[in-house]
């Protein structure tokens, strides 16, 4: 099978997690990408930032976020080291990074000051707030961009803190691959390199896409504040339900006339009850009641009851579940959405796979993430041209 982005050759200076991603996703359909780690200004992904995900025994965001990629460690203090980078760049398709933009001007290493090295190169930035407006030299911290969004406060239940779900990081990820994909379209038909910015405020917003378009149409106040589960329109669609032994269900039926047979036989209703007959009663003057009674049904019963029951049915129900259930589940496995990995030093491991299905040119594994430096000889000799002996001598001084 052919690979996607076969020769797309992307060089990466990234350390939030979000931005090294993008580099990996692109690293998974095939294309060359080679993170540089500069050596004289050292930089890594926070593992523990919220203080709940301490070192474990494999370097697992790591081993995500730089698979698929080959690592030249430089000191770009050095002359030897900026002028390896600067030649590397003149190869490139793509540079890819999250260097705040006073670095990135300090050191030439913005769009304009890589413009002079490959006229037609994509400039694609991982940034936390854009490219303009007053907040633009903000650091890229999802937790911050997400708090501004608006929608951490009505994620609880009234009285309750607001929660940080962390989901605006992979939005922006894709996005920033997408619009390093709608540029490369471009430039086969201008021969025009641009930059590309996509932002954790931005990915933030659009992770909301559904209430927050809403909002803009209606302006109206019930999207400002957390709404109680009981005070759902729908006791059908919306609400979850908790069981016997602890999970909740999950109902998604709108249209409670399609489903209302159904679902009153799966947990026990009399289909011709006259409290609940008909939509109008079920989503109108008796539907608190309704919730009241289907909390009672719920809770007789442990989640995996429900769970086989609705699924016989065929109704839009699940059981929600935590994240020991995607790790072993069938279809997340066909689809390689989950990897079981044979790791050259830990042994036996998971691994997040691929979100996307290609028939022809599918997502493939074919390296793990490198250590520091793996593959600086490699690149300076196959890719840039260097003699042993010239690289033996960037070995001694520590250019590389």
């Amino acid at each position: 099978m052919s690979k996607a982005l076969e020769g797309l050759v992307v060089v990466e200076s990234c350390s939030e997690f979000f931005a090294s991603l993008c580099g990996a996703m692109l690293g998974d359909f095939g294309a060359s990408v080679i993170r540089v780690d500069d050596r004289a200004n050292p930089r890594k992904i926070d593992h523990d930032r919220d203080g709940l995900h301490p070192p474990e025994r494999w370097n697992a965001l790591d081993e995500l976020a730089h698979r698929n990629k080959q690592s030249l460690a430089l000191d770009l203090g050095k002359q030897g080291g900026r002028e390896i980078f600067d030649k590397l760049i003149a190869t490139a398709d793509i540079f890819l990074t999250d260097l705040p933009f006073a670095e990135q001007e300090a050191r030439g290493l913005d769009y304009d000051g890589l413009c002079k090295l490959k006229s037609d190169i994509i400039f694609a930035r991982a940034s936390g707030f854009g490219p303009e407006g007053p907040d633009r030299d903000l650091p890229a911290i999802d937790e911050l961009a997400a708090a501004r969004t608006g929608v951490m406060p009505t994620l609880v239940q009234p009285g309750q803190p607001p929660v940080y779900t962390g989901a605006g990081q992979m939005q922006t990820t894709v996005m920033l691959a997408f619009g390093i994909m709608t540029a490369l379209h471009h430039r086969e038909e201008s021969g025009e390199g641009q930059i590309v910015d996509a932002s954790l405020l931005g990915g933030n917003m659009y992770s909301q896409s559904l209430d927050m378009q809403a909002y803009l149409a209606m302006k109206d106040d019930r999207f400002l504040e957390p709404v109680s589960r009981l005070d759902a329109g729908n006791p059908m669609s919306g609400p979850m339900y908790p069981s016997a032994d602890g999970p909740w269900v999950t109902l998604a039926m709108p249209d409670t006339d399609k489903y209302w047979p159904a679902f009153a036989e799966v947990v026990g209703l009399d289909v011709d009850d006259p409290r609940f007959d008909n939509h109008e009663k079920r989503c109108g003057e008796n539907r608190l009641e309704m919730m009241q009674v289907l909390d009672k049904l719920f809770a007789k019963h442990p989640g995996s009851h429900w769970k086989k029951l609705l699924a016989e049915k065929q109704l839009p129900a699940d059981v929600i579940e935590t994240y020991d259930y995607p790790v072993e589940d069938p279809t997340a496995k066909a689809n390689r959405y989950i990897l079981d990995i044979e790791h050259p030093s830990f042994g036996s491991i998971q691994s997040l796979g691929f979100p996307i299905y290609m028939s022809e040119s599918p997502a493939r594994l074919r390296r793990m993430a490198p250590t520091l430096g793996q593959h600086s000889a490699e690149i300076l000799q196959e890719r840039l041209g260097y003699s042993n002996s010239e690289i033996e001598i960037f070995e001694q001084d520590g250019t590389i």
